[in-house]
Parts: structure tokens; C-alpha cells; sequence
């Protein structure tokens, strides 16, 4: 370095460091230490000046004084900023004020607003019939435009199994009340092992509807509001319901869509394979008849692989297997492994 600094100073640094093989950049780097490039300074070096056109102290007070007024606390900058104007007065710019308030760490929501409260994510488990039911309300578009029917499911989450359903010409509280009430006698519930869950629509949530439950021994749930997810069994059958081949564009009148249902329901209760149920019918898994089907078709498949072992290269077939349970929104994985989650029956009747 000694000979480098000789050398620049007969012929100059570029020259000096071309010579002797010694970068420029690390030659200014070893005379200016930690101070930098040439000409700029550090920001601890910089004299803290006020920009001129800043507000004084008082003025920024001022400002801020009436920023938290009563008439201008649950105003916006914009709205504070006109309002001055109109009266003859000028404190500073609309940018201005969103600086002082930002400095004092007010740049947020300044109006009030309605508080909306958490609602819980409902998890809701079935490990057999009748434990957990699924109810909803969908429109069938009438003989003409602006004319609905609305039919009403009550669906087993468990075994899919449409324990209850209703084709009205109105969508209110009190049918709702008299289809849970007939379904609830028919499938011989009693109180205390029953959970109904439901979205947030008007019938869901009405009071008759809560005080039949209550006197039932019924225990209601509800989806969270705008999250269709949270009642996925009942819209799943909705869709199969108006993606099924005889499904028309139009009703005629409320007995079509009766007879309809009739004949819908039916099929899909008696024969309808579902596949979430081992490709077993509602019908067969509701009334505990799956395992004896399961074992039928057992046999059948043994029978199968003892004439025709070649064809089955994956080894003894066997049937889909039979669910054990049904969740509507099953708590995440993490939370099985710490134990906070509890799937026994009596926890959840």
C-alpha cells in the first residue's frame, strides 16, 4: 500500500494502481475507511434540518386539535379538509393531515362501526344414524318468471339418507317447525341424541324454530355467515336433485314438483349408490344394514377370484370399505395429535 501511495503520486492513481495490479475501488476504500463514496454523507452525518414549508409545532397542534374535535372525530382528512374551506378556513393539505395523524399513529378507521362478532367454526361428528342431521331450503323455479317453490331437506349426514323433505309454496318458520317435528316422531329420536345443523336463513334462525328444539331436546347448529362450506351435505344433495336427468327447467304448479320429489327421493334413498358410503344406498347404511351387504359382496368377489385369479393382478379383491364416521369440518391434523380433540360419541350427543 506504502508503494502504491509513492507511485500515485509521480503518475496519478489510475496509472499507479494499472502498474502495480492494486484495484482503485479497494485503494479508496482503504483511504476513506467506513466513510463511504466520495461526496455523500451518512446519515448520522446529516444536519437535522426542518423543511421550510413545514408545519411549526403550534401549527400541527392546531391541526390535530381539530382533527379530534367533536364535530370532525369521525370524519376523514377528505371530509375535514372541504369542510374548512367552505367555512373560509385553511389549516394545511388533506396530505398534511393523513402525515400528522400517521406520526401519531391514528391513520386507521376513524368512524364508527359495528363490532361483528367471531363465530365459531362449527365441527360436528356422526358415528352412526340419527345423530347428526343436515336441513336446507332451495327454490324451484315455477310455471312462469319471478314464481318459486321451495323444497325443504332434512338429510342424515351419516348415512345420506333423506329422513324428511317438503315441496311449499312459501319459505317460513312454521313449515320448517312442522317438517322437523313430523320427522323427528317418525324416526323415533329421543331427546338428547340429536343435533340439527343448519345455515343462517330466516326459518334457521327464527324463534319458533329454536324453541321447538329446545323442547325436543334437539341441540341446533348453525353455519357461519356467507360460508357455504360449513353445510356441505345438504348442498352436495341439492345438486344431485337438480343435476339428475329428469330434473325440468320449470315446474308447472307445486303438485309437479311434488310428484317429482316423490319419485327423486325415492330412487335416491332405495338405489342410489352414493359413493361416500361404500357405494351403498341410504337406505341400507340408515338402517344398519351395510354390513351384511358388504359381506354378500364379499362372497360374490371371492367366488370371482377363485374362478379367475389371473384378472385380479392387485391380489383378493374386496368391497369399498364402509365409513366409520362423518364430519362436517373435521378439526385439523395437529390437533388430533395433541389429543384436544375428542371423538367419542358421549362428547358430542
Amino acid at each position: 500500500m506504502d508503494g502504491v501511495k509513492q507511485l500515485i503520486a509521480a503518475a496519478g492513481v489510475s496509472a499507479a494502481c494499472g502498474v502495480m495490479g492494486f484495484p482503485r475501488s479497494t485503494y479508496y476504500r482503504k483511504v476513506r475507511g467506513n466513510r463511504g463514496p466520495v461526496g455523500v454523507k451518512k446519515e448520522a452525518d446529516r444536519p437535522c434540518r426542518r423543511p421550510r414549508t413545514a408545519l411549526t409545532p403550534e401549527e400541527e397542534q392546531r391541526v390535530l386539535a381539530e382533527l379530534h374535535s367533536v364535530r370532525f372525530v369521525d370524519k376523514s382528512p377528505a371530509e375535514v379538509y372541504a369542510t374548512l374551506l367552505d367555512e373560509g378556513t385553511y389549516l394545511c393539505s388533506e396530505r398534511t393531515m393523513y402525515r400528522l395523524l400517521h406520526k401519531h399513529n391514528e391513520v386507521k378507521e376513524r368512524r364508527r362501526q359495528r363490532r361483528h362478532p367471531t363465530y365459531k367454526k362449527p365441527e360436528l361428528l356422526a358415528t352412526g344414524a340419527n345423530q347428526v342431521w343436515s336441513w336446507d331450503i332451495t327454490k324451484l323455479k315455477g310455471p312462469v318468471k319471478w314464481t318459486y317453490f321451495y323444497l325443504y331437506v332434512i338429510l342424515d349426514i351419516f348415512s345420506r339418507y333423506v329422513v324428511g323433505w317438503m315441496v311449499a309454496k312459501r319459505e317460513t318458520a312454521c313449515l320448517a317447525k312442522h317438517l322437523i317435528q313430523e320427522t323427528y316422531e317418525k324416526q323415533g329420536i329421543k331427546p338428547g341424541d340429536l343435533t340439527i345443523h343448519a345455515d343462517r336463513g330466516s326459518p334457521m334462525k327464527a324463534k319458533s324454530t329454536a324453541l321447538l328444539m329446545a323442547d325436543l331436546g334437539i341441540t341446533k347448529s348453525h353455519s357461519r355467515p356467507y360460508v357455504s362450506d360449513d353445510n356441505p351435505f345438504s348442498e352436495s344433495q341439492f345438486k344431485t336433485v337438480k343435476y339428475s336427468p329428469g330434473f325440468p327447467d320449470r315446474f308447472g304448479s307445486v303438485m309437479d314438483a311434488r310428484a317429482f320429489c316423490v319419485r327423486f327421493f325415492n330412487w335416491y334413498n332405495t338405489q342410489h349408490h352414493h359413493s361416500s358410503i361404500g357405494l351403498m344406498t341410504p337406505e341400507i347404511t340408515h338402517y344398519g344394514l351395510a354390513n351384511q351387504v358388504r359381506m354378500k359382496r364379499q362372497r360374490v368377489l371371492d367366488n370371482a377370484y377363485a374362478s379367475h385369479p389371473a384378472r385380479f393382478v392387485r391380489g383378493r379383491p374386496s368391497p369399498p370399505i364402509l365409513p366409520e364416521a362423518a364430519w362436517i369440518n373435521p378439526p385439523e391434523p395437529e390437533q388430533r395429535s395433541n389429543g384436544l380433540v375428542d371423538d367419542s360419541k358421549e362428547d358430542l350427543a
